[in-house]
C-alpha cells in the first residue's frame, strides 16, 4: 500500500455530485459576417433582415436600430481622414513566422486573402478637416486584430512619424490581444509601443487613442490606454480579459454592461464616448481646442 489510500467508492460519489452542480456555459454569440457573400444579414440588435449595402452606406450601423457593426481598417481611415489626403506607409511590412508556429503561415495567407492586407493594421499620414495627423487603424478581420511583431512595429512607426513631423498621433485600436503565434515577441510590442508614446509625450505632441469594439488583452494593457485623451464609441467592449473569463474565474455575476465603454467611462478609463458619425468631429475638436498644434 502506498502513502495515500483512497476510498474509491466515496471518490466516485463525489465526482458524480460535482458533475451535477457544474454550471452550464452559454454558447458565445457570433456577429453576422458583413464581409461574406450574400445580400442580406440579420441584425443582432433588432433581428431584422437588412441589406448589407444599406449597412455600409450608414457607416456600418443598422439603419433600423443603430446597432454598430465592426469596421475594417480601411473603413476607419475613410471615416476619419479627409478624402484623397491619406498617404499609406509601411504597407510592405509582413511577418516571417519567427517561431515557425504550426499552421501560422496558412492562417496569415488566409487573412491576407480575406482582408487584402499584409497585416492587421493600416498606417499613414492624412488630414482631418485640414489638420495633418499620423494615424493607424487596426483591422479586427485580420486574425482578430491580434498584435504581432509587424503590428507593433507599424504602430511604433506611426508614433515616430508624429515625432518627426510634429503632428498629432491617432490610433484606432480593436484587438483580441497579443498574437499567440509569435509568443514573447508579441508581448514585447507592448513595451515598444509604450516607450514610443513616452518619447511622443516628452515632445509635447498629443496622442488620441480610439479603442473600439472590441479592444482587449495586451493592446488594452499598452498603447490603447495611454492616450492623452481616450475616445470610444457607444457599447464598445474594452477590457483585459473578457467578461465570461472573469465570471468563470471569480464565480460571481458581473454588473450589467460590465466592460462596455459607458461602464468603463464611469470608472475613469475612457474620457469621451462619441457616436460613429460624430467621431471625426469630436477628435478634431479635442485636438483643436485642447492642444496647441
Amino acid at each position: 500500500m502506498g502513502i495515500f489510500s483512497i476510498n474509491k467508492k466515496k471518490y466516485a460519489t463525489l465526482k458524480i455530485e460535482k458533475k451535477k452542480v457544474e454550471k452550464k456555459v452559454e454558447p458565445k454569440k457570433t456577429e453576422p459576417n458583413i464581409t461574406g457573400s450574400g445580400l442580406w444579414v440579420k441584425c443582432p440588435g433588432c433581428n431584422e433582415i437588412i441589406y448589407k449595402s444599406d449597412i455600409k452606406k450608414n457607416k456600418m450601423k443598422c439603419p433600423n436600430c443603430d446597432n454598430y457593426f465592426k469596421m475594417s481598417g480601411k473603413q476607419r481611415i475613410e471615416l476619419l481622414i479627409d478624402k484623397d489626403t491619406f498617404e499609406e506607409f509601411d504597407m510592405d511590412l509582413f511577418t516571417k513566422d519567427p517561431l515557425k508556429f504550426p499552421d501560422y503561415a496558412e492562417k496569415i495567407e488566409n487573412a491576407e486573402i480575406k482582408t487584402k492586407l499584409k497585416e492587421g493594421v493600416i498606417s499613414g499620414v492624412g488630414k482631418m478637416f485640414g489638420m495633418e495627423v499620423s494615424i493607424a487603424a487596426m483591422d479586427f478581420f485580420f486574425l482578430g486584430g491580434s498584435m504581432g511583431t509587424v503590428v507593433g512595429e507599424k504602430i511604433t512607426r506611426t508614433i515616430e512619424r508624429g515625432i518627426e513631423r510634429k503632428i498629432p498621433v491617432i490610433v484606432v485600436a480593436t484587438s483580441g490581444g497579443a498574437r499567440m503565434h509569435e509568443g514573447i515577441l508579441s508581448l514585447m510590442q507592448m513595451a515598444k509601443t509604450s516607450a514610443a508614446l513616452d518619447r511622443l509625450r516628452e515632445k509635447g505632441i498629443p496622442f488620441i487613442s480610439v479603442p473600439v469594439d472590441p479592444t482587449t488583452g495586451g493592446v488594452t494593457a499598452s498603447f490603447a490606454m495611454l492616450g492623452d485623451i481616450i475616445i470610444s464609441e457607444p457599447k464598445a467592449l474594452i477590457g483585459f480579459a473578457g467578461p465570461r473569463v472573469i465570471e468563470q474565474t471569480i464565480k460571481q455575476k458581473l454588473p450589467e454592461g460590465f466592460q462596455l465603454s459607458e461602464f468603463v467611462q464611469e470608472c475613469g478609463m475612457v474620457d469621451i464616448i462619441a457616436k460613429r458619425e460624430e467621431l471625426k468631429k469630436t477628435i478634431h475638436r479635442v485636438l483643436d481646442n485642447l492642444f496647441e498644434i
